[in-house]
């Protein structure tokens, strides 16, 4: 388990973290997403004891990460790739981590073999692809076999191959009973991996949800109806709470209300329905609307229709986080 309160941090005028709280719990995947400049890694550096917190306090089991006599059995983390020696081989530069870790070298070979690159244990770091030095961080992270797992944009430069494994992987960890806390702009991915998913803009906790939660709370969920009485079924389903929007002809789309509360109206007053489907909002989609006043790198845009439904959502989905 990771715990945050009031996590705080500060480059001179600027504020990366601003009092986040949130808690990671095991057993399941927390996907952990916001925009470029959000705050994501420097929170997950905080979290690992990289950078020290202006404010606030940090803990995975109930203590700080610099606390731990043996860390690496503890917590494994996958930050950046790219920080290896060139020189090195993949074999030596998983044993040296273990070695420093008081970590026997037999799990070295085991390692390896699970991220794939037992072939090439014996070549330099220095020509390996990205997807490949991607697979040697895993390896990294893994070496200790801890309970509790930190990846920062695991599946970058992966093939399809890849990212199916990683995906199962730590999924598996999951089931395990581990903490597995994962960060991530790509979305289609993370809607296939994460359970749970909690959101940060401009360093400030904007939700914490579970994924079906999250998506079904969009205002672009809806359930769509296709009547040739779609003019009659309307005021029914407003006077039921239901928001109800017009299509094209005999086509109805409404928010407030599921597919089985608006089907069971139709068949009190003996409306005939063509189609009755539950349309949810990508996480995509989610994530752009709820994020969409919390963006702090962005194009020229030619409207700001939909900021407002944005704002709305934040409301509800922190006053609800709070409650």
């Amino acid at each position: 388990m990771i715990e945050l309160r009031g996590l705080t941090k500060r480059y001179g005028t600027t504020t990366a973290v601003d009092n986040l709280s949130f808690t990671v719990g095991a057993g399941h995947i927390t996907g952990f997403l916001g925009p470029n400049g959000a705050g994501k890694t420097t929170t997950m550096r905080l979290i690992l004891g990289l950078d020290n917190p202006t404010g606030g306090s940090v803990t995975v089991n109930g203590e700080s990460y610099r606390d731990k006599r043996a860390p690496m059995h503890e917590v494994g983390a996958l930050i950046d790739p790219s920080a290896v020696h060139g020189g090195r081989s993949a074999y030596y530069h998983l044993l040296w981590q273990a070695q420093a870790g008081g970590i026997h070298k037999s799990r070295v070979d085991d390692v390896l073999d699970m991220v794939g690159l037992a072939d090439v244990a014996g070549k330099k770091v220095g020509g390996f692809s990205l997807g490949m030095r991607q697979r040697l961080g895993i390896g990294s992270a893994m070496l200790g076999d801890p309970p509790v797992l930190l990846f920062d944009e695991p599946v970058n430069g992966l093939d399809p191959e890849g990212i199916q494994w990683i995906r199962s992987m730590m999924k598996r960890f999951a089931e395990e009973g581990r903490t597995v806390f994962v960060s991530s702009h790509l979305m289609s991915e993370m809607e296939q991996t994460a359970d749970h998913v909690l959101v940060v803009g401009r360093g400030q906790l904007i939700a914490d949800l579970p994924m079906s939660e999250f998506t079904q709370r969009s205002a672009l969920t809806h359930v769509r109806v296709v009547s040739p009485d779609a003019a009659r079924l309307t005021p029914h389903l407003e006077a039921m709470g239901g928001v109800v929007k017009n299509g094209t002809r005999g086509e109805l789309s409404v928010t407030g209300l599921d597919a089985g509360a608006i089907g069971a109206a139709a068949f009190e007053r003996g409306i005939r329905l063509s189609e009755l489907s539950s349309q949810r909002a990508s996480l995509e989609a989610a994530f752009m609307e709820l994020t969409h006043d919390s963006v702090e790198y962005r194009a020229n845009e030619t409207s700001k229709a939909g900021s407002s439904t944005a704002e709305e959502t934040v409301r509800e989905l922190t006053a609800e986080g709070a409650s």
